[in-house]
C-alpha cells in the first residue's frame, strides 16, 4: 500500500499516532481526541519529535466526513468499569476521569469504536484497540457482531489480552 490512511482515535499525548508518522513516513495519519489540552500536548509532541499529522478535535468519528475512509483505526479508548476501586490507586488517581472510565462495564467507548468503525474503513481495512485484562472475550463477540473477520488478539507482556481487532471484508 503506497499510502495508507489512519485513524487514531482518542490519541491523548500522540504517542502512538506519532509513533505511526515517523514509521511509516509514507501513511496519512490523523489523530483525534475530544480533549482540546490533551491535542495541545500531542501537536507539541508531534513537532518536537518531527512527524507530520493531522489533529482534530472529535468525540470519537463525530468530525470525521462519513465519506472519508481509513485502512487502519487504532484506539486507546477508555476501558475500566466506573466505580473500580483501582480508579482510586497508585498513578490513576491523576489521570482524567475521561480517558479512564466509561460505563458500568467499562465498555461503552468500545462498543461505539466498534459500530461505527466498519464505516470508516476500506474493504480489507482493520481496526485494533486496547481493552482491559477481563474484557478479551466481550471485545471479540463485539468485532464479530460488527462483521470483522480475521479477529486479531495480542497479548502484554504479563500474557493477558490486552489488544483486539479484527478486518472488515
Amino acid at each position: 500500500m503506497a499510502k495508507p490512511r489512519i485513524l487514531d482515535l482518542g490519541t491523548g499525548s500522540g504517542c502512538v499516532a506519532i509513533t505511526l508518522a515517523l514509521e511509516l513516513p509514507s501513511a496519512e495519519v490523523t489523530a483525534l481526541d475530544v480533549s482540546a489540552a490533551a491535542l495541545d500536548v500531542a501537536r507539541d509532541n508531534a513537532e518536537r519529535l518531527g512527524a507530520q499529522l493531522r489533529f482534530m478535535q472529535s468525540d470519537w468519528f463525530a468530525t470525521i466526513d462519513a465519506a472519508e475512509r481509513f485502512d487502519l483505526i487504532v484506539a486507546n479508548p477508555p476501558y475500566v468499569a466506573e466505580g473500580d476501586p483501582h480508579l482510586n490507586e497508585g498513578d490513576l488517581r491523576f489521570e482524567p476521569a475521561l480517558a479512564l472510565a466509561c460505563g458500568p462495564d467499562g465498555l461503552d467507548a468500545i462498543r461505539h469504536i466498534v459500530a461505527a468503525a466498519p464505516t470508516h474503513l476500506r474493504a480489507g481495512g482493520h481496526l485494533f484497540f486496547e481493552h482491559g485484562y477481563d474484557q478479551a472475550e466481550a471485545v471479540a463477540a463485539l468485532l464479530r457482531h460488527a462483521g470483522f473477520s480475521a479477529i486479531d488478539q495480542h497479548r502484554d507482556l504479563a500474557s493477558i489480552v490486552r489488544v483486539s481487532g479484527g478486518r472488515i471484508p
